[in-house]
């Protein structure tokens, strides 16, 4: 948890107790219960009974409205200190969970989390990541797993990295046999399994923004001979491209440039994931490519609550 959260979360309580204790001290119940002051008249003893009914009557009914007025209060100000400008839903393999992050900060999402704490922008990101997902797999929790349906049920945004898996897979299974039609079929399956995710996630929540980050080559700045892996990545990184953008909802973040670079370390001792600095670099890059998504909620939440605040 950040320490923008913590703070809100300690806002929260304190402002709750001292809702409910101004509450206790001016609507305590002492009130309600006040004895009438009707005399009876006479001997008319029902007319005195019909009376004290009316009374009560009255006494609850101030008494009800005294309570919903300080439930409406408790609520009003857990609104100010949990509102969240913006949800995000992160999807998909071990990039999302952040292996490979020294700093156990949760790879690029921790760094996107860092960004929101700099511009003090509310957000609260479901990260659902899991070392070796791949396409098939995450199309199994999106049906399966109640808590990410009802997180993309909920989200303005959708971050996936998905399909390094699914490359790997080819050549675990073809390491005898391996070749680029081996490659090339598997790349017709993860463009119908991609086509899938995106389609359910639309069906759970058609409003929602979904990011798609691109596949990166953790050879490119060391061996440049490694033309063919290139060109599949590549290939694989147009397919991709080609699904998400073909939704009116749907984005393609390119982060294969970033891993280009040399004389710099950008990824773990298992030279395959990313280091903090690699994780930094894509944090980076996708927030350049959301903030556009981002700027209209925020500004969206704010005249909103100023038009609330005006009334």
């Amino acid at each position: 948890m950040s320490f923008y959260r913590k703070k809100l979360l300690i806002i929260i309580l304190v402002s709750v107790v001292a809702v409910l204790s101004i509450g206790f001290f001016i609507f305590r119940p002492l009130n309600i219960y006040e004895t009438t002051s009707i005399e009876p008249e006479g001997d008319n003893i029902q007319a005195v009974i019909n009376q004290v009914d009316e009374k009560d009557e009255e006494v609850q009914s101030n008494a009800t409205d005294i309570s919903l007025d300080l439930k409406t209060a408790v609520e009003e100000t857990l609104k100010i200190f949990t509102r969240t400008d913006v949800r995000i839903t992160a999807l998909g393999d071990s990039l999302t969970q952040g292996v490979g992050d020294e700093t156990n900060n949760e790879g690029y999402i921790g760094v996107l989390n860092n960004y929101f704490d700099q511009t003090n922008t509310r957000v609260d990101i479901d990260n659902f990541g899991k070392r070796g997902n791949r396409t098939d797999q995450l199309l199994t929790r999106l049906t399966e797993e109640e808590a990410i349906i009802d997180s993309i049920e909920e989200t303005d945004i959708v971050l996936i990295t998905i399909g390094a898996n699914d490359l790997m897979q080819v050549v675990k299974n073809n390491a005898l046999n391996l070749n680029l039609d081996v490659f090339n079929e598997e790349e017709q399956a993860f463009e119908t399994r991609l086509t899938e995710i995106i389609e359910t996630i639309n069906e759970y929540n058609p409003g929602a923004e979904v990011y798609l980050l691109g596949l990166f080559n953790p050879f490119l700045g060391y061996f440049d001979n490694v033309i063919a892996l290139n060109e599949i990545l590549t290939s694989w990184n147009q397919t991709g491209k080609g699904v998400i953008e073909s939704y009116p909802n749907g984005h393609h973040i390119d982060v294969y440039d970033l891993f280009a670079l040399k004389d710099i370390s950008l990824l773990a001792d298992d030279n395959f994931h990313p280091n903090q600095t690699g994780y930094r670099l894509i944090g980076a890059r996708v927030y350049s490519h959301i903030k556009q998504t981002i700027e209209p909620l925020t500004t969206e939440m704010n005249s909103e609550n100023e038009s609330t605040e005006s009334q």
